[in-house]
């Protein structure tokens, strides 16, 4: 393998966990970790930490799937790998 896709390949390993650890810190972070925390904030009649278990990880990874595109499309304009 050439420099130039070692280099590709450690930037796309790098922004997948970053990305995998955001969403390990709201997953379990704010469902579980603070959710006592988050259960002083009430939305729609619902707390807060209630909302993040069943709501708001999903629509984080969601969130970071497009996240996720986004950069590698930039990675791969920056390394000549784009169509």
């Amino acid at each position: 393998m050439n420099a130039n896709a070692k280099a590709y390949w450690r930037d796309n390993i790098k922004y997948v966990l970053i990305l995998l650890s955001i969403w390990f810190i709201v997953s379990y972070g704010a469902g579980i970790l603070f959710k006592e925390q988050l259960n002083a904030i009430k939305i729609g009649g619902f707390k807060l930490g209630f909302w993040f278990a069943q709501q708001g990880a999903m629509y984080v990874f969601v969130i970071l799937i497009f996240v996720y595109v986004r950069l590698m499309n930039k990675l791969d304009k920056k390394y000549g790998y784009d169509e």
